[in-house]
């Protein structure tokens, strides 16, 4: 999709374009790089701001069956939308919210001791079935080895808990020769060995985005893919093979020519060197776009304009973006011209370089007034 056959409705200033398709053939190449694996997927925080509804019906229609959301109350929302999935919920269960995760048929995963007690407490009519996490280097969530061993001395705090999947969290995935990598699968294959004289054979799940292509010994026998569905690039340091699924355009709302000693922007802190056309568009940080992207503690942006490049100029706003199209042919420059800030010129990953952030905080970061328009998939 280009600029050119983007319509922007005249009730906002930008439109997001999410490619349900091309999350779909994601889907589907994550499941040929691990073909002995299941291939969930990370669904938290609205799909990654793309849209919970469209891109869980677009992954349920390619085959996932597995889905994984942060909070009970993301999974009670995606219940409403797959009845059928299993849905796992990753921050793990509160004492009094059993009634929750049973009228939502969720499955909790339980990161300490405490959340192991709290499930087995609430839970003494019948098996409570979870999945259990330990961390092997992250010290975020999961269980330290030291809780490990507390368990295998007193098997009795899972009495009437029904483990299924044993899972971890990898730290430095994205970066292929970490040694971070190879040190957190020996572990998990510790305490999957240590906790398997508890509770029988488990299932094991290690992988996130970049973990799937570390290679075959990660992938266990689920994986949980996010960040790649959606077209970020798994390892920085390597060509990215997932397709984009995310595009955002923006009109423009006015053109000015400046000269010397004329600044752009809040601050003066763009000082015109010489003459210039420039053009006002309607995007801004209140719209996701980041603030940094053009700052002198940032990097220097560009959008593109009919395949032609335009560098952002002056500092961004909430509303608005000013670009330099001095170069660009005059047709290409008028009110009402659609600007490519994320497509094929310009990915999120491109965008948060310059910002000096993540793919992960930009795509989550779109405000709710951009227009949005879903492409393909269940669209």
């Amino acid at each position: 999709m280009s600029a050119y056959d983007i319509a922007i409705p005249a009730d906002t200033g930008a439109t997001l374009v999410v490619d349900l398709d091309a999350i779909a053939e994601n889907y589907a190449l994550l499941q040929e790089t691990c073909p002995h694996a299941r291939v969930g997927a990370s669904v938290k925080a609205d799909a990654y701001g793309l849209g919970l509804e469209p891109v869980a019906r677009t992954l349920s229609k390619v085959g996932c069956r597995t889905f994984f959301v942060a909070t009970p109350g993301e999974g009670l929302t995606l219940r409403g939308i797959l009845p059928k999935a299993e849905i796992v919920v990753l921050n793990g269960p509160e004492s009094g919210q059993t009634d929750l995760f049973a009228r939502g048929m969720l499955t909790p995963t339980l990161n300490s001791l405490e959340q192991i007690d709290v499930w087995q407490q609430d839970n003494k009519d019948g098996p409570a079935p979870a999945y259990l996490h330990v961390d092997t280097g992250m010290n975020r969530l999961g269980l330290s080895a030291t809780d490990v061993e507390t368990l295998i001395a007193d098997p009795a705090r899972l009495d009437g808990v029904s483990i299924s999947t044993l899972i971890t969290h990898l730290a430095c995935a994205d970066t292929p020769a970490h040694p971070m990598n190879t040190a957190q699968l020996s572990a998990f294959q510790a305490a999957r060995a240590q906790l398997e004289t508890l509770t029988g054979g488990l299932q094991a799940s290690l992988a996130n985005s970049p973990g799937i292509f570390l290679g075959p010994e990660y992938h266990f026998d689920l994986v949980r893919p996010g960040a790649a569905l959606y077209g970020l690039t798994p390892s920085p340091e390597q060509p990215n093979p997932m397709k984009q699924a995310v595009e955002i355009y923006a009109k423009i709302l006015q053109l000015r020519d400046v000269d010397t000693p004329m600044t752009v922007g809040y601050g003066a802190a763009h000082q015109v060197e010489k003459p210039a056309r420039i053009a006002t568009v309607a995007a801004g940080y209140g719209d996701g776009y980041p603030r940094a992207a053009a700052s002198k503690t940032g990097g220097t942006m560009h959008a593109y304009i009919a395949d032609h490049k335009a560098p952002l100029f002056g500092r961004v706003s909430m509303d608005l973006i000013t670009l330099d199209v001095s170069d660009l042919p005059a047709e290409f420059t008028v009110p009402g011209q659609a600007v490519e800030l994320l497509g094929p010129n310009v990915s999120a990953d491109d965008l948060a370089k310059s910002a000096g952030t993540i793919g992960y905080e930009i795509l989550t970061g779109f405000g709710n007034r951009l227009h949005r328009v879903y492409r393909g998939g269940e669209g």
